[in-house]
């Protein structure tokens, strides 16, 4: 009775091989599995994370077009409603976009597992882009499932100029989600995070002409205004939706674009030195 005998060069060399992959100059795998993490987030909670803003938006145009809709009459040549509108569709976007990256930073140094975004191999820029990336795919989405919405129960219209919408939407979750990016890093607490969320974001957002035109200003407060990049989004936007603005649409789309310039460049090196991260 023969004996089936095997040698060890042989069996080591029937096993199979692990190849290890090359990530290169930027690890694109690792980028985009970061970037599903921090979609799969909020989709997994679309209740709370979409649907919720939906419904806030369609709650602030009921409560304004019928507490103080006849009363406004400096809202060009629409109706207040139709002016309403493109200004709760960016709020929802802000909002969201914003809450998505700093919301990601903060619960991961709450429960400890903050680690799970420093030990893969990606660089500060790689994880940069990939949560920035998720914060916009959540704020366009709010934003187009809220602006369908408004434009179904006739409180607003479709854009005219779908190209500069997109342009507007994009810009504005851009910069509110590398502002959530900063606010996550710096946050240690939940405590830190609502502070900026509630004395900085929420004014800002408020006084920007979401809900009137900056026209009804009175002097100096109509000029300060235009300082606030978060009146370019609204106003950028209200002017592809509604065909009017209180701004030229290109001048507020090139400061959004520098604003987004030096909140990535900030960003990305706080990323990179860890600050608050790796301590």
């Amino acid at each position: 009775m023969s004996r089936n005998t095997t040698s060890p060069s042989s069996a080591s060399s029937a096993a199979p091989r692990i190849r290890p992959i090359r990530i290169g100059m930027i690890n694109v795998i690792g980028t985009w599995t970061l970037y599903q993490r921090e979609v799969m987030r909020f989709v997994k909670i679309m209740t709370q994370t979409v649907f919720a803003p939906m419904t806030t938006a369609i709650l602030f145009m009921a409560v304004f077009a019928v507490a103080v809709g006849d009363r406004i009459t400096d809202s060009g040549d629409v109706p207040y409603v139709v002016f309403l509108g493109p200004g709760l569709v960016m709020m929802a976007v802000l909002q969201n976009a914003f809450a998505n990256t700093s919301s990601s930073l903060v619960v991961g140094k709450v429960q400890g597992n903050i680690v799970d975004l420093l030990m893969p191999p990606l660089g500060p820029l790689e994880i940069l882009v990939a949560m920035v990336a998720a914060g916009i795919t959540r704020g366009l989405m709010v934003g187009a499932v809220t602006a369908i919405t408004l434009a179904l129960l006739g409180s607003s219209g479709f854009p005219v100029h779908p190209l500069t919408a997109f342009v507007f939407l994009f810009l504005g979750s851009g910069v509110m989600a590398l502002a959530g990016v900063i606010t996550g890093v710096w946050s240690t607490k939940f405590d830190g995070l609502a502070a900026v969320t509630n004395f900085i974001v929420q004014p800002m957002i408020f006084l920007s002409g979401t809900f009137y035109s900056i026209k009804q200003l009175p002097p100096p407060f109509d000029a300060l205004a235009l300082y606030n990049p978060v009146f370019h989004m609204i106003d950028g936007y209200r002017y592809a939706v509604i065909g009017t603005a209180s701004f030229s649409p290109l001048k507020g789309g090139l400061i959004l674009f520098g604003i987004m310039l030096v909140l990535g460049v900030i960003s990305w090196r706080i990323l990179g030195t860890g600050y608050k991260l790796k301590a």
